[in-house]
């Protein structure tokens, strides 16, 4: 296979619907090693102090190495990408690589630093995101019209809209966490709350770090644009439910095999789902941006009252002037992608951009040139 496929070439090369889906089944493969190493990873931080070989640590590791060979096999080959879905990956690529020195030694320095809302920790997030921006745009354009061009980009935008809202993970983590220990029955190890206290910080300012507004800001913000996104993209009548749906059973199966294994639990953003609902019921009846995001905002916070009465949601900020600004930001993002649809430039972005020679006539609807 080497001296066939491995073989230089330029982005847009003609690529039969077989290898295509060899190389995305590997950038799925990848990017799942991937979450499921974070996932753990959240869990570990609220039990045992950091370490930077610690298993969750590994697991991700070895998607990275995996990611970082399919970019320098595309980059080489050309295969399955067009030149800006290339950029893309190799750009975020880089950033990720750049953010694992910059967070290793932001942990030298300040220690502890257990919060996702660091900024090494954005950078990883941001990398994440561009490189899974490139594939999802590779797949979809030479991707060849059918059930498994849709199944896969479902699953590649699952892994966006994971990456998205993975930061929220740790006050769904550190609510529970909290109360466990004000309970007196912590599921920390002893050696974490000792460093932690070493560093002049109480349980709860590293258990749960940020304002109260963050958690359904980010989850409005981030998770349901994302999820609105991808229906766009997508066209499918319920991809942001579905989307939704299959992240949070993903969450439930973890939940269920940390606790199984002595893992500090969380609580699961349902609210998404209310919102992802919301989100399709409005595409699907053309509802502009200034008229769906309250809409969708009003059930999304319903939903978290909802939750927040029985125990299972983090901290949020229910005062009126808050919870209006940010179902306004929501809005405003929803309108600015409404214009951003209309655009004559989204047109020439779809196209694929190509340097294998003579571009040809490649519909945006998807489907690979073939040898």
């Amino acid at each position: 296979m080497w001296p066939a496929y491995v073989t230089p070439g330029r982005p847009g090369r003609p690529t039969t619907q077989q290898e295509l889906r060899w190389i995305y089944t590997a950038w799925l493969g990848a990017f799942l090693l991937k979450m499921l190493g974070s996932s753990w990873d959240v869990s570990w931080h609220f039990m045992w102090l950091r370490d930077d070989l610690a298993p969750p640590h590994l697991l991700n590791s070895a998607g990275t190495v995996l990611v970082v060979a399919l970019v320098l096999f595309s980059s080489y080959t050309g295969y399955g990408v067009d030149r800006r879905a290339l950029r893309l990956v190799q750009g975020g690529t880089a950033v990720f690589l750049v953010a694992v020195p910059v967070d290793i030694v932001n942990h030298r320095i300040n220690g502890l630093d257990i919060t996702s809302w660091s900024p090494s920790h954005a950078l990883l997030y941001l990398g994440t995101a561009v490189m899974l921006a490139g594939v999802i745009r590779g797949w979809w354009l030479y991707a060849a019209p059918g059930r498994v061009r849709d199944a896969v980009a479902l699953g590649l935008w699952l892994f966006l809209v994971e990456n998205a809202v993975f930061p929220n993970q740790h006050q769904e983590y550190g609510v529970l966490s909290l109360r466990a220990y004000e309970a007196g029955r912590t599921t920390a190890e002893q050696q974490l709350l000792d460093f932690a206290a070493a560093q002049g910080q109480t349980p709860t300012t590293f258990m749960l770090p940020v304002p109260s507004w963050v958690h359904p800001a980010w989850l409005l913000c981030a998770g349901l644009l994302s999820l609105l996104v991808a229906r766009r993209v997508t066209g499918l009548r319920w991809a942001a439910t579905t989307v939704a749906a299959v992240y949070l059973a993903y969450r439930a199966a973890v939940w269920l095999g940390l606790v199984a294994i002595g893992f500090p639990p969380s609580v699961l953003p349902l609210a998404l789902l209310a919102g992802a609902v919301a989100v399709d019921l409005a595409v699907s009846r053309r509802l502009p941006g200034w008229l769906a995001g309250p809409l969708v905002a009003a059930v999304t916070y319903l939903a978290g009252a909802l939750l927040a009465a029985v125990g299972a949601l983090p901290p949020w900020n229910w005062e009126p002037e808050v919870v209006l600004l940010t179902g306004a930001g929501f809005t405003l993002l929803w309108a600015g992608l409404d214009v951003v649809a209309r655009s004559r430039s989204l047109t020439t972005w779809c196209a694929p951009l190509e340097e294998h020679g003579e571009r040809p006539p490649v519909p945006v609807a998807g489907g690979a040139p073939t040898r």
